[in-house]
C-alpha cells in the first residue's frame, strides 16, 4: 500500500480523497492555489503545499509545480480525483517517467477513450451499441454537412475531445449546420486545444444513464449498477439517483455487460463510468466512457456499501478487487442533488461569496460532501459546485422524502444558491413519478421558479 499520496485537487473531492487516505492510514500532501490557502482539505491535509496563483492553468494544471511537489514532499502517488488533470493523459505519463502512481487509467487508455469518436470506433467493433453518426472525425463544415445529411437531421455535433457539455451543439437542419459546426469547434478549441469534431444523430429526450465499472490489473471487471442523471442543465447534471426507474432487470442486465465489454475492449483499470443515452422505446446506446472518478460516485457507494475512493487507491497499489461481481447486490435507493453557487433566475449565473452562515442536514440516510465553513469565502476562479446532498432510503419515494426534509435543514448564507430550485424538483409530479428525460428542466424550469418564488411546494 502506499505511504503518502498527493491530492491534485480542492474543494469537496479533495477533502473525499484525504478522508479515504486517513482511513487507510495514508499521509496526505494537497496541492492548492494561492486562492485556497484557506480551505478546508488545505486545513486538514497532513501537509499543503501552493502550487501557484488563483487560475487554474497556473495552478492545478500545473503539472511541473504538481510532480515538483510530489516528489519533494516523498510521495508515491498522485490522485487526480475529477477535473483538472484527472483525464490528462500526458500528465498520467508524466506521473509514470517520474516514479510516482497515477491513481487512474494509463495515459494511453485515457487516449483511446478520451478521444470520443475514436472511442465510438472501438465501442462499434466490440459490438456495444453506438449512436448512429458520423465514421470517425469531420473535418470541416462541409464534411459535416455530408455526414448530417447520411444520419438525417437532427443531429448533435460534438468535440472529440468534449467533456461537460462543451464544445456540443444541436443541429435541426441542413441552413444552420455550417454556423453551429464552427460555433461548436470553436468552444472546443478554447476549452480543449482540440477542434476534432464528429457527428452523431440526436436521440430526443433520451434518459442519461451511466454504468460504475471497477476493473484491477489482475483481469477482474465488475458493474456496480446504473445512475440515473438525466436532470440536466445544458448537459450539467444537477440530480442523479440510482437505481433508474427506466431499466427492467433485463435492460439493466444487458446495459451492465455492456459497460463491462466496454471496459474490457479499452483495456481499463481502475474506477471509470461508462455513459448510455436509453430512448423512449428502450433502446440503450454508448455516448462516451469518464475515465475518473464521478462526482455522483456517492449514489452508487450508498446503494453498494462499496468505497469507491478506497478502491481506487487499492487498485491502484496493485491489489484485487475487494468484490466479485456476484456479490454486488444494489440495496435502497440513493438520491444526490448538487448544490452550486448560482442563481437559476439570472441564467444559472455563478454567485461566489462568503459563507455567513452553515447549517448542514443530518440524521439517518443523510450525507453531505462539502468543503464549506461558516466564513469561507467560495472563489470566483473554478466551479460552483460548492455542495452535494445525498440520501439513502429503502424505497424511492422514501428517498425523494429524505431529501426534501434534508433541503430544507440546508442553510447556506451569504451566497445565491440552487437548493431551493432542487427542493422544489423534489416535489414535481413528474419528478415524483420517475417520469424524468434529459429535457425535464428545459420543460418546467420556468414553473419551478414560479414555486420558489410563492413558496408552494409543487404548486400545491
Amino acid at each position: 500500500m502506499f505511504q503518502r499520496i498527493l491530492i491534485a485537487n480542492r474543494g469537496e473531492i479533495a477533502l473525499r480523497i484525504l478522508r479515504a487516505c486517513r482511513d487507510l492510514d495514508i499521509d496526505t500532501v494537497v496541492v492548492h492555489s494561492t486562492a485556497d490557502a484557506d480551505s478546508l482539505p488545505v486545513q486538514l491535509a497532513g501537509r499543503a503545499v501552493c502550487v501557484g496563483p488563483p487560475r487554474a492553468g497556473e495552478s492545478y494544471l500545473n503539472t511541473a509545480a504538481i510532480l515538483t511537489a510530489a516528489q519533494s514532499a516523498g510521495c508515491d502517488a498522485i490522485h487526480p480525483g475529477y477535473g483538472f488533470l484527472s483525464e490528462n493523459a500526458d500528465f498520467a505519463d508524466a506521473c509514470a517517467r517520474e516514479g510516482l502512481k497515477f491513481i487512474g487509467p494509463s495515459g494511453e487508455v485515457i487516449r483511446k477513450m478520451g478521444n470520443k469518436a475514436a472511442a465510438r470506433s472501438l465501442m462499434r467493433a466490440v459490438g456495444v451499441p453506438v449512436v448512429p453518426g458520423s465514421d470517425g472525425a469531420v473535418a470541416d463544415a462541409t464534411a459535416a454537412r455530408r455526414a448530417a445529411d447520411a444520419i438525417g437531421y437532427p443531429v448533435l455535433i460534438k468535440a472529440a475531445a468534449g467533456g461537460g457539455g462543451r464544445g456540443m451543439r444541436r443541429c435541426f437542419s441542413p441552413e444552420e449546420l455550417e454556423g453551429t459546426f464552427e460555433e461548436a469547434r470553436s468552444e472546443a478549441v478554447a476549452n480543449f486545444g482540440d477542434g476534432e469534431m464528429y457527428l452523431e444523430k440526436l436521440i430526443l429526450s433520451p434518459r442519461h444513464i451511466e454504468f460504475q465499472i471497477l476493473a484491477d490489473r489482475h483481469g477482474n471487471v465488475i458493474q456496480l449498477g446504473e445512475r440515473d442523471c438525466s436532470i440536466q442543465r445544458k448537459n450539467q447534471k444537477l440530480i442523479e439517483e440510482s437505481p433508474s426507474r427506466a431499466l427492467t432487470p433485463a435492460l439493466r442486465a444487458a446495459m451492465g455487460e455492456a459497460a463491462v465489454k466496454a471496459a474490457r475492449a479499452a483495456g481499463y483499470e481502475n474506477a471509470g463510468t461508462v455513459e448510455f443515452a436509453v430512448d423512449r422505446e428502450g433502446r440503450f446506446y454508448f455516448i462516451e466512457m469518464n475515465t475518473r472518478i464521478q462526482v455522483e460516485h456517492p449514489v452508487t457507494e450508498f446503494v453498494t456499501g462499496m468505497d469507491l475512493v478506497r478502491e481506487q487507491i487499492r487498485i491502484a497499489a496493485g491489489l484485487p478487487l475487494s468484490r466479485r461481481q456476484e456479490e454486488i447486490t444494489l440495496t435502497g435507493h440513493a438520491l444526490e442533488c448538487r448544490i452550486n453557487a448560482e442563481d437559476p433566475r439570472r441564467g444559472f449565473a455563478p454567485c461566489p461569496g462568503t459563507v455567513d452562515f452553515l447549517h448542514l442536514p443530518g440524521g439517518l440516510g443523510v450525507r453531505v460532501e462539502t468543503a464549506l465553513y461558516t466564513g469561507y469565502t467560495l472563489p470566483s476562479f473554478y466551479d460552483s459546485l460548492c455542495a452535494k446532498v445525498v440520501v439513502h432510503a429503502p424505497t424511492r419515494l422514501d428517498a425523494v422524502r429524505r431529501m426534501r426534509r434534508a433541503l430544507e435543514e440546508l442553510v447556506i448564507e451569504g451566497c445565491t444558491t440552487n437548493a431551493a430550485l432542487a427542493h422544489q424538483i423534489m416535489y414535481c409530479p413528474e419528478f415524483v413519478r420517475g417520469n424524468v428525460d434529459t429535457a425535464f428542466l428545459e420543460r418546467n424550469l420556468d414553473t419551478l421558479l414560479k414555486w420558489c418564488d410563492t413558496g408552494e411546494e409543487g404548486g400545491a
